[in-house]
């Protein structure tokens, strides 16, 4: 059963508006669960909790979710190093949300998309210019859609100061924010979402190691204790991320439970609960809508398509090929 909402210090008014936003989250979360039609907002209290804060003193809110890293280094699962539009249609998505609340409470919403992929970039085998380069193209396509007035941006570069390379703020970051892998491997083994997580960022590792020489065994062996690594270092990036962004409304772009400290969101319509636009291509279906998955799936079923000189996505078959809306 659900427990009562944190949020008694609202006024009335400010309570209500405060469940209509969590209202316009339900239908984006992200979730393994199989009985969302269950979601209400009370069963979200910590969301509520957050977002009340913002509500009761009629200011902005603004969210944070980690993500948008760099593209996965399998040229099996995506175009190149450098956005897509599978990228553009989730940076859509997401300010289309913050206009959604706008409309319920006028001081609307912002969201910091807060790029992790430097933290870890090293341990899933991206050079840190291939993060760069993906990162200034992100900002670029913010800006050439007109976005900026509700999409911002963080990472790594804009903590610690100029003079500490990559691998120094990535040390800093781990050694003072993050746990340990003793305790990683304790939380693995008693905590259902964070062997989720383990095992979904494990299979991550394994497809997205193209290069690998050895047996498929000692591959498994070696991205299992890189996963260890990769949410160590994530762990810290959301210790870093609360310190500089303290009241932000944290959310998830993994799959989240009820209850949980972060909320998951869904950016677009994939079959892996696990599939993001930075591990794979946008497809537009021959009704028009899009869905995301593997490159080397979507070359079986559709047609390549480029925009400004660079690959942007893949249509159905059938289709007339032209700009992507």
């Amino acid at each position: 059963m659900s427990q009562p909402c944190a949020v008694s210090t609202l006024t009335p008014e400010a309570e209500r508006i405060t469940h209509r936003i969590l209202a316009l989250l339900l239908p984006h979360r992200r979730t393994l669960e199989r009985d969302t039609h269950l979601d209400t907002t009370d069963a979200f209290p910590e969301q509520l909790k957050q977002l009340g804060d913002f509500v009761r003193n009629n200011e902005q809110v603004i969210f944070s979710v980690p993500g948008f890293p760099c593209k996965s280094p399998n040229p099996d699962k995506v175009f190149n190093h450098l956005p897509d539009h599978g990228e553009r249609l989730a940076l859509r998505s997401l300010h289309s949300l913050c206009l959604e609340i706008e409309k319920v409470y006028a001081p609307g919403a912002r969201l910091l998309i807060c790029s992790d992929g430097h933290i870890f970039g090293d341990v899933i085998g991206v050079p840190d210019e291939h993060i760069d380069a993906y990162g200034d193209e992100l900002r670029a396509m913010i800006h050439a859609e007109g976005l900026a007035d509700h999409l911002g941006t963080f990472d790594l570069r804009d903590v610690y100061g100029p003079d500490l390379s990559y691998d120094e703020k990535r040390r800093t970051a781990a050694e003072n924010l993050g746990p340990s892998v003793e305790e990683l491997r304790a939380e693995v083994r008693g905590n259902d979402s964070t062997l989720r997580m383990y095992r979904g960022i494990t299979r991550f590792l394994v497809e997205d190691t193209s290069d690998w020489e050895g047996s498929r065994s000692a591959l498994q062996r070696e991205c299992r204790r890189r996963a260890y690594e990769v949410i160590l270092r994530s762990r810290a990036w959301s210790e870093l991320i609360a310190e500089c962004h303290p009241r932000n409304v944290r959310l998830s772009i993994h799959p989240q439970n009820r209850g949980e400290e972060k909320f998951g969101i869904r950016l677009l319509d994939a079959g892996d609960a696990w599939m993001t636009p930075w591990h794979s291509v946008p497809l537009r279906r021959t009704d028009g809508t899009w869905e995301l998955m593997h490159r080397h799936d979507a070359q079986k079923v559709g047609r390549e398509v480029h925009r400004d000189g660079r690959p942007s996505h893949f249509e159905a078959i059938g289709d007339d090929i032209g700009r992507p809306s």
